[in-house]
C-alpha cells in the first residue's frame, strides 16, 4: 500500500524558513509577556469531553475532535450516542484548560495570577487564509483580579507585543457584554433571545446596518425592537469615550452604570500611557462568540489582515463551574498563526539576525585533518555560534546558493 505523503486536510508541515520566524516570534512573546510578570504553564492537549462540551465554547463545540474510548471502555454493543463512544478529546482553545488547572492548582498559585500559555489547539473547521484545524495559540491570562488593572495590563502588554513583532497602525475594539445585554433590554427582546441577536449584531462590521436589519427581520424579531436596537450604534461612529457617555444616557436603567464606570476607566488608563502605535476605539458592536464571556471583550485589527489578529474578554464565571466559587477572571489571545501568515507575506526573514558559517568538506578528508577541522567548528559553537559542517555537492555553486539563502554568509571549504 503507498503511503499518503500530504499532510491531513487543515494541517500543514512547516518548512525551516517559516519555523525560524515562529521560534523568533515565540521569544519575543516569552520576552515581553514576561517583562509584565506574567508565568508560563502548560496543559494536556487532551481535555475531559464534558468539559469541553460544558456550553462554554460556543460555536467551537461543534468542531471537537473527539478521542474514542479505549480498551474495555468501548462497548460498542452498547452504544446509544457519541458519550458512549468518547470521554475526551482535543482541545479547542486553551481558556477552559487554563480554568481547570487553575482550579486544581490554585493553592500552590500566586493571586492573582498572571498566566502565559503556548499551545497547539484543534478545531474541525474549515480551513482559510491563516487558519487551520492543528494552529498555535498564545493566550495571556490574569485570574484573582476583579479590578480594570487586569483588562488594562492585557491590552498593554498585548499591543507591546504586536509592536515588538513589527505591527502597527493596529486598532483595539472594547466593548462589554453587558451593554449588549442592556442594549437588547432596552429594545423590548427577551433574555431568552439576547445570544441568537448577538450572533446577527457581530456581522454588522461584514453587512452593514442595513444587512443585519434584513436578516434580523428574515429570523422573526419584530420591525419595532429592530429599528430601535439599531438606531443606538448610530450614537457610536467615532468610537471615543463621549460615545460611550452618550450610548450609556440613551439606554438610561437598562445599563448598570458600574459598566460604564469600568469600561471607562479601561479606556482612559490605555490612552494615558499607550504609544502612537495603535488606536483604541469603543465598538458596541463587537460581540465575541465565546459563551464563557461575562463582562469586558475586545479584539485588535491589523490593516495588513483585514480582520482581527488578537481576542479575548473576561470570564469571570467560568472557573466557579470547577470550583463551586467564582474566581475573576480575564485574558487576551493572539493569532499566533495569523501574525505568521501576515510576516511571510510581507517576506520576513527570521535568519538574517544571525550570521552562520558553513564549514563544506571535500570527501576524501579524513584522519588528523578533519579532527582538526570538526575542532574548529566545536570551538566556534562554544563561543555561541552556528555552524554547519557537510560534505561538498557535486554542484557546489547550487549548493553554497542554496546555504546563502538560509542564512549562511560564511562559507569556508576544506580539502584535502
Amino acid at each position: 500500500m503507498k503511503l499518503v505523503k500530504k499532510p491531513v486536510t487543515g494541517m500543514k508541515d512547516i518548512l525551516p524558513e517559516e519555523m525560524a520566524i515562529r521560534n523568533e516570534v515565540i521569544g519575543k512573546v516569552r520576552e515581553v509577556y514576561g517583562r509584565f510578570g506574567f508565568t508560563e504553564i502548560e496543559t494536556p492537549i487532551v481535555e475531559h469531553i464534558e468539559n469541553l462540551s460544558s456550553n462554554q465554547g460556543g460555536e467551537n463545540e461543534k468542531l471537537i475532535f473527539r478521542i474514542l474510548k479505549r480498551g474495555e471502555k468501548l462497548k460498542l454493543d452498547n452504544v446509544k450516542d457519541s458519550s458512549d463512544l468518547t470521554d475526551s478529546g482535543l482541545r479547542y482553545d486553551l481558556t477552559l484548560p487554563l480554568s481547570r488547572f487553575f482550579a486544581a492548582n490554585m493553592n500552590e498559585l500566586p493571586m492573582p495570577f498572571k498566566a502565559l500559555q503556548l499551545g497547539n489547539v484543534f478545531r474541525a473547521d474549515r480551513p482559510q487564509r491563516g487558519r487551520f484545524r492543528q494552529f498555535m495559540q498564545c493566550d495571556i491570562d490574569i485570574l484573582g483580579d476583579g479590578s480594570i488593572l487586569a483588562e488594562t495590563e492585557l491590552i498593554l502588554a498585548t499591543t507591546a507585543l504586536l509592536n515588538e513583532v513589527g505591527f502597527s497602525g493596529f486598532t483595539v475594539r472594547i466593548s462589554d457584554r453587558r451593554i449588549l445585554h442592556a442594549m437588547a433590554d432596552y429594545s423590548g427582546f427577551r433574555a431568552e433571545t439576547h445570544d441568537n441577536l448577538f450572533i446577527f449584531l457581530d456581522k454588522m462590521d461584514k453587512i452593514g446596518i442595513e444587512g443585519v436589519k434584513e436578516e434580523l427581520l428574515k429570523a422573526g424579531y419584530a420591525e419595532e425592537g429592530v429599528d430601535k436596537c439599531l438606531s443606538l450604534f448610530s450614537l457610536c461612529t467615532e468610537g471615543s469615550i463621549s460615545n460611550l457617555e452618550l450610548l450609556s444616557g440613551k439606554l438610561g436603567d437598562s445599563l448598570d452604570g458600574a459598566v460604564l464606570s469600568s469600561l471607562k476607566g479601561i479606556m482612559e488608563n490605555v490612552d494615558k500611557v499607550r504609544g502612537d502605535g495603535f488606536e483604541l476605539k469603543f465598538d458596541p458592536t463587537l460581540v465575541r462568540g465565546m459563551g464563557y464571556y461575562t463582562g469586558t471583550i475586545f479584539e485588535i485589527e491589523a490593516m495588513e489582515f483585514g480582520s482581527s489578529i488578537a481576542g479575548g474578554g473576561r470570564y469571570d464565571g467560568m472557573v466557579g463551574k470547577f470550583l463551586g466559587q467564582e474566581v475573576p477572571s480575564c485574558g487576551l489571545s493572539i493569532g499566533f498563526e495569523r501574525i505568521i501568515t501576515i510576516l511571510l507575506e510581507k517576506g520576513y526573514d527570521a535568519r538574517t539576525q544571525e550570521e552562520k558559517t558553513a564549514f563544506l568538506l571535500e570527501k576524501r578528508l579524513s584522519g588528523e585533518r578533519l579532527s582538526d577541522i570538526m575542532k574548529e567548528a566545536m570551538d566556534l559553537r562554544k563561543g555561541g555560534k552556528t555552524v554547519l559542517v557537510t560534505y561538498m555537492a557535486k554542484n557546489k555553486k547550487f549548493q553554497k546558493e542554496k546555504l546563502k539563502q538560509e542564512g549562511y554568509s560564511d562559507i569556508k571549504e576544506f580539502f584535502d
